[in-house]
């Protein structure tokens, strides 16, 4: 898989952001029908935004550029400023994208989680304390799957109940489902199913279903309204969008199923590390396709590991001290993880 890394033909687990489009995205974004999306309409777009709506059972989509947009967006539809975001204290929402914090003039609040889901207790003393009522809660923020946790599943029982405790408050529930499509297949469940206890939610077509661009906001058609509105207060309205609309029309149809591949080599890629060192990962396997790999506690440790594997021709991420973050994808195969192996059997036990 050729890229402009310096190591183009490394095998690359940095992240399921590195997939690229399929031959038939390619040919139906050639072939797309066009129109302009911010003046009577784009009619691929008004297509993917449709589907992906009825998929998830939810009455409108917006198409994003981003997950990030789509979760900004999602916050200030929902938004009652002043006021609060809720988020469990990992979430990528909480730590990546804070920085929107003063663009929404919303407070994040961290909470403390349980398995990456915000912790019940926790959430109930925050949407009951003093500061929520100088500050009312505005969103409670939910990520599936957990992307620091290391792709954790929260089923839907366990959402019912986050939903319900906001929904006895008053607060709607927004969800950041930038890999929800791993999340389902991991559990066997429909995408409405995973959506069912949530009042927004974003998902990426841009991961593990390798469109090259791309996030669907979904959630009631007023909430919709507003955040497209919103959109274009914040420069994402899009014209001829339909280029690149077609490309997730065909990932929804085509690329949902196949990441159970996914998920079975990052299991074999985590037993396989944990025979060269047990200590590396923990005894419990990737629900998804992100694997953990604890090579020491120091930070400096992991860029040195991360720095070597390269030079291996092994493309990883590090993460919290000491952590490798290693993602599988659709450009992953098995004899990539066979290499993968024996570039960590051979740094551990150098000849």
């Amino acid at each position: 898989m050729s890229s402009l890394h310096p190591l183009p033909d490394a095998i690359d687990l940095r992240s399921d952001t590195v997939t690229r489009p399929t031959p038939q995205m390619l040919e139906a974004m050639a072939r797309a029908p066009l129109g302009d999306d911010g003046l009577d309409g784009d009619p691929t777009v008004r297509a993917l935004e449709e589907t992906a709506a009825q998929r998830f059972g939810k009455a409108a989509g917006l198409f994003v550029v981003s997950g990030t947009m789509g979760n900004l967006v999602a916050v200030l539809a929902h938004g009652r400023m002043p006021g609060e975001v809720l988020a469990e204290a990992g979430s990528h929402l909480l730590n990546a994208e804070r920085a929107a914090a003063g663009l929404t003039g919303m407070h994040y609040r961290s909470l403390a989680g349980d398995g990456g889901l915000i912790a019940l207790p926790a959430l109930e003393a925050a949407l009951d304390t003093a500061i929520s009522a100088r500050c009312p809660s505005a969103v409670v923020a939910v990520e599936n799957t957990h992307n620091a946790r290391g792709g954790t599943v929260a089923g839907p029982q366990a959402l019912a109940a986050v939903h319900a405790l906001a929904c006895r408050h008053g607060v709607p529930v927004h969800t950041d489902g930038a890999r929800l499509f791993n999340a389902a297949v991991a559990l066997g469940l429909s995408c409405r199913e995973m959506a069912a206890h949530t009042d927004s939610v974003t998902v990426c077509l841009s991961k593990g279903l390798s469109a090259p661009v791309g996030s669907v906001l979904m959630g009631p058609a007023d909430f919709i309204a507003r955040a497209r509105t919103i959109r274009r207060m914040l420069g994402g309205t899009l014209r001829q969008a339909g280029v690149i609309a077609a490309a997730g029309l065909v990932a929804l149809e085509h690329m949902v199923e196949r990441l159970a591949d996914d998920h079975a080599r990052a299991c074999r890629l985590h037993q396989g590390l944990r025979a060269i060192d047990p200590a590396w990962c923990a005894a419990e396997l990737p629900q998804t396709n992100i694997v953990q790999v604890r090579v020491d506690t120091s930070a400096a440790e992991a860029r040195l590991w991360q720095a070597r594997l390269a030079q291996a021709g092994v493309l990883v991420r590090t993460g919290s001290a000491g952590l490798l973050r290693l993602v599988t994808h659709r450009h992953i195969d098995d004899a990539a993880v066979d290499s993968t192996l024996q570039a960590f059997a051979r740094l551990q036990h150098p000849t």
